[in-house]
């Protein structure tokens, strides 16, 4: 009676014809340094500078929800006051997911990866915290594939937060109705009885005068910049 064929012992048997049995250890180290390597020089390649060229991505093989154009990126980065830069720039770590994801795209559409970006909040530029990156590699034309995201969610309370930083406009808008919220609930207490119109606008002036003032010297002194402004520097301060 024929015996059936176990694949696993078949293929074990072929791959042995080819390696004798006290090479096998140094094989499979040799396996394991290979890929090592290739991991390594993706490291590398996310922290080094690479002038940004478009990857040749098979089309059969993209999924279109990781697909996106600069102009939507940048209206994210704005909204939530995040950078998108080289990943050279970013100083957090980059997880073991990620590069095997790499890895695994470039497999797929046989191609090497290069000219990597990131989108984050300013901070993890500087400090080693994980607030929601996202790993794009350029696709051309403008676009971005999304490789990789980790970390936490970004607060939802962060849009609000930065909105009054989005541009001038916003800024101002802020500002005025805060010194009138401001004048409101405390011209009275301030002025020790029912405020009239004029001393009201005073008071509402002197709000605004400090917070523009205050503003500036903060701003200036810091090197603050609008989110309109910063999404692609690679500056911490305006310059």
């Amino acid at each position: 009676m024929l015996k059936e064929v176990n694949l696993r012992t078949r293929l074990l048997r072929e791959r042995n014809r080819n390696i004798a049995s006290k090479d096998v250890n140094s094989w499979v180290q040799s396996v394991f340094n290979e890929l090592e390597r290739n991991r390594e020089n993706i490291r590398i390649k996310l922290t080094s500078s690479v002038v940004e060229r478009a990857n040749d991505f098979n089309f059969d093989k993209v999924e279109s929800n990781k697909i996106f154009h600069i102009d939507q990126i940048k209206k994210i980065c704005i909204d939530y006051r995040l950078r998108f830069l080289d990943t050279k720039y970013f100083k957090g770590d980059f997880p073991e997911n990620a590069i095997s994801e790499i890895r695994q795209l470039e497999h797929d559409h046989n191609i090497k990866l290069n000219g990597f970006k990131i989108v984050a909040p300013s901070k993890l530029f500087v400090l080693k915290k994980a607030d929601d990156p996202l790993l794009f590699a350029p696709m051309g034309n403008g676009y971005y594939y999304l490789i990789y995201t980790w970390g936490k969610d970004l607060h939802p309370l962060r849009r609000i937060i930065a909105w009054p930083t989005k541009n001038v406009g916003n800024l101002a808008f802020t500002l005025f109705f805060s010194c009138i919220f401001l004048t409101a609930v405390s011209a009275n207490f301030i002025f020790n009885q029912k405020a009239t119109g004029p001393y009201s606008i005073l008071l509402f002036l002197f709000y605004f005068k400090f917070a523009v003032g205050f503003l500036l010297f903060y701003g200036i002194a810091s090197g603050k910049n609008f989110n309109e402004y910063i999404w692609r520097s690679k500056y911490n301060k305006i310059s």
